[in-house]
């Protein structure tokens, strides 16, 4: 390898390489699982810490932990981020207080073509036979979404962000906490998102605001005078004969815990507009009853 004139060794590129995934470049724990905390590590009731469960086909990990650090750094709560979907487990969990899940219900274990599903580029690549089977399968089980319940009943956070709805079309217990179902989207459009009529700490003050996302459509379960937030495309555009309205958050307790979902999130300029980012600051506050 040659820069600017200068050749380096096998063993200097392995060693700079090194360097950098030490110091906290290569970001997640994608080669090894996140390890359950030992019980005299596990932080305090006054100490909290949140897991992160991020990252699928559509949506890069990276993007995602960049977003969520603005939140959490500002709030000075500790975060860890796993895209090990297959580890969440009662023993991982039972080391933090809060559970973000950023992240659909989807993986593809015989490969696929693309990062992008809505395009058909792929199906023209000259590759296309290395995948003989592109179907998706869906990753959580029962038991995963059991101890979801379990962890948020005893008196923990789930938040629960974007895609994660899509989880509920597959795990009956996930969904039962979660409190709702993905339905599906349009493409990324503009569309305005305002605060329901019902009062709430989360939403208290925050004023309307446009952003250029996923407008999610949603099934929501629970009792409507649970809902904090609602999409509408002011240009009058419906989708899938859903309308223009959509409901995009809601919060609510479930047993000694809570339950927070924003459906916004595609774009990282989505999740830092102004209004959008006190609503994270506010929910993991709520979520961990500081506010």
């Amino acid at each position: 390898m040659r820069v600017q004139g200068r050749s380096l060794s096998r063993r200097t590129v392995m060693q700079t390489l090194g360097l950098a995934a030490g110091s906290g470049v290569l970001g997640l724990a994608s080669a090894k699982e996140v390890q359950p905390r030992s019980p005299e590590s596990k932080p305090g009731p006054g100490n909290p810490r949140a897991l992160a469960l991020i990252g699928d086909r559509f949506h890069n990990s990276d993007y995602i932990r960049v977003s969520l650090d603005k939140t959490f750094k500002a709030l000075g709560v500790p975060i860890d981020y796993t895209i090990q979907y297959d580890q969440i487990s009662r023993d991982l969990l039972k080391s933090y207080q809060l559970f973000l899940v950023f992240r659909d219900g989807m993986i593809w274990p015989d490969g696929y073509l693309g990062p992008d599903a809505w395009s058909d580029y792929s199906k023209n690549l000259e590759n296309a036979a290395n995948f003989p089977n592109q179907d998706a399968v869906m990753w959580m089980t029962e038991e995963q979404g059991t101890a979801i319940k379990e962890f948020v009943a005893a008196g923990n956070g789930l938040y629960a962000m974007h895609n994660s709805s899509h989880i509920s079309l597959s795990s009956r217990n996930y969904r039962e906490v979660m409190g709702g179902a993905y339905i599906s989207h349009p493409p990324l459009r503009p569309f305005r998102v305002r605060p329901s009529l019902n009062k709430h700490p989360i939403t208290e003050g925050i004023t309307e605001f446009m952003v250029n996302d996923e407008q999610h459509y949603v099934t929501y379960d629970k009792d409507p005078k649970y809902v904090l937030l609602e999409a509408e495309n002011i240009d009058g555009l419906t989708f899938e004969g859903l309308g223009t309205k959509s409901i995009s958050a809601w919060a609510y307790d479930f047993g000694n815990g809570r339950v927070v979902f924003t459906a916004v999130g595609h774009t990282i300029h989505a999740m830092w507009t102004p209004q959008y980012l006190e609503i994270q600051r506010r929910s993991v506050q709520w979520l961990l009853k500081k506010i």
